[in-house]
């Protein structure tokens, strides 16, 4: 039995990208089945502005950055898919995401761009799944191939229910995704996967674990696979949207960009053997977990620089909105908002700087996991100066019924408009504002920026043990061993 694709499509148009989404898969929104994702009015609107993105890449004057020629099928690939080998196409790489997410406003978390980074991950560690079991390194070969020549759009699954964090999965299986049972067809799985962003607009879901669950677990929770959405047993259960509203202004960031966070629950499903990666080895499940996200987090950078610089360009304008742009007070606000976008570009640069060829030979980025933690710890910040820059004007806006009104419009001219702006214009602005950092899916934005690159304390700590200190404290144990350093210091 095999799920992958025997003839490949080449790149996505948008018009492929939306019918594929028919599929057959079990989604549900609200208590009730959803058909074609791609036709839901909930849906619709993130699903049709990633298939304009995806048309992008066949455009003529964007076809170089945003794709590559695959040697092995003279088929056009998209450029996310492609594994770097030298530093130079590791910089392309930076290019075509950075091409991607500026188009996005830094607002797509889980991207095509971001999740096909992961399954060149996976590509490149074939070899360590490889030496566990020789038809898992094939398997994760395959499906990258897959994935690549058909330019899927992928989600993943790492983070288990949360239902109690204090409980041991031994004594409570519910509590994370599991293997049944094995027979000649693949493997039986059992479970469910928390916050699987995307899903319900992805082709394909790869699932494997936090660093969470990749210590102190029997190994029936031990397992790398990827499968369609539309697999029978899993189902998709999408929360509420953020992008739509009855009344009022359009929402137009919500209504593009609100990925869609899904549970994912695994009823009794098989997995093939072509899609197992790993299974049972933890050890290798921990090695690999940093080794297949090396591109991501890079890539993961490069979208959030995007995102600080949309609330810098959007707290700058409604600074000069209001006529408080040159106050001391909010110079320095906006110093600071642009001190963390310029961040961002040192701590690419020195992934690039600290890249170096991996086993398989490929060209990986630098580690740069403390910029994890400071991306995190600075991002309810970032959105606070916006809010703070815009204040009260960010509750209180009229909507395009309220300008359409001939009894209120004088009024609205009259008191809500700007400093060379008018209330048009200006309505706009604080809206799209309020948006980013204060509807739901600005709320949204936010917390995903704190929780999506792992736990922060657990972060926190592992840069702790990961930083070098020893040449240091050998200087300081040095200096305190050293008796005529120490009678001088009490003499004094």
């Amino acid at each position: 039995m095999t799920l992958l694709s025997p003839e490949p499509r080449g790149l996505l148009t948008g018009a492929r990208y939306l019918a594929e989404l028919d599929d057959g898969r079990e989604l549900y929104l609200d208590g009730q089945r959803i058909g074609n994702p791609a036709e839901h009015p909930a849906f619709r609107p993130a699903a049709e502005e990633l298939g304009r993105l995806l048309d992008l890449q066949h455009q003529p004057e964007h076809r170089e950055l945003l794709t590559f020629k695959d040697p092995d099928t003279g088929l056009r690939l998209a450029r996310a898919y492609q594994p770097p080998t030298t530093l130079e196409e590791l910089r392309v790489q930076r290019r075509s995401a950075e091409f991607w997410h500026a188009e996005a406003l830094g607002q797509q978390g889980r991207s095509p761009a971001f999740m096909a980074s992961i399954a060149v991950g996976v590509h490149d560690f074939r070899h360590r799944l490889g030496a566990a079991d020789p038809r898992f390194g094939a398997n994760a070969e395959a499906w990258y191939r897959h994935c690549a020549q058909n330019d899927l759009v992928l989600s993943h699954a790492l983070g288990d229910p949360q239902i109690d964090r204090s409980a041991n999965p031994l004594d409570d299986p519910d509590l994370a995704l599991r293997v049944l049972s094995e027979n000649e067809n693949g493997i039986v799985v059992r479970g469910a996967k928390q916050l699987t962003t995307l899903a319900p607009l992805a082709h394909e879901v790869l699932v494997y674990l936090s660093a969470s669950f990749t210590q102190g677990r029997a190994e029936q929770f031990v397992v790398w696979f990827a499968l369609p959405l539309n697999t029978p047993g899993l189902i998709t259960l999408a929360r509420e949207p953020l992008g739509t509203a009855p009344w009022g202004h359009g929402h137009p960031l919500g209504a593009r960009y609100d990925e869609q966070d899904a549970m994912l629950f695994f009823d009794d499903v098989l997995v093939p053997w072509d899609r197992v990666f790993l299974l049972r080895d933890a050890d290798l499940a921990r090695r690999g977990l940093a080794r297949i996200n090396a591109w991501s987090a890079y890539v993961g950078h490069i979208r959030y620089r995007e995102r600080l610089r949309t609330l810098l360009a959007t707290a700058t304008l409604l600074a000069e909105s209001i006529g408080v742009s040159q106050f001391r007070n909010i110079q320095e606000d906006l110093g600071r908002l642009a001190g963390y976008a310029e961040l961002t570009e040192y701590f690419l640069d020195a992934a690039e700087n600290r890249g170096a060829l991996t086993d398989a030979g490929l060209f990986a980025p630098g580690d740069t996991f403390a910029s994890r933690v400071w991306s995190a710890e600075v991002a309810g910040d970032a959105v606070e100066i916006v809010r703070r820059i815009g204040a009260s004007g960010l509750l209180m806006q009229p909507s395009p019924g309220d300008l359409a009104n001939p009894r209120l419009r004088p009024h609205l001219d009259r008191y809500m408009r700007g400093r060379d702006i008018d209330v048009e214009a200006k309505s706009r602005l604080f809206r799209l504002a309020w948006e980013l950092t204060g509807d739901g899916f600005g709320q949204r934005q936010d917390l995903y920026e704190y929780v999506h690159r792992g736990d922060l304390a657990r972060n926190r700590i592992t840069v702790f043990h990961r930083y070098d200190q020893s040449a240091t404290r050998a200087r300081l144990l040095a200096l305190l061993d050293d008796p005529a350093a120490n009678v001088q210091e009490a003499r004094t």
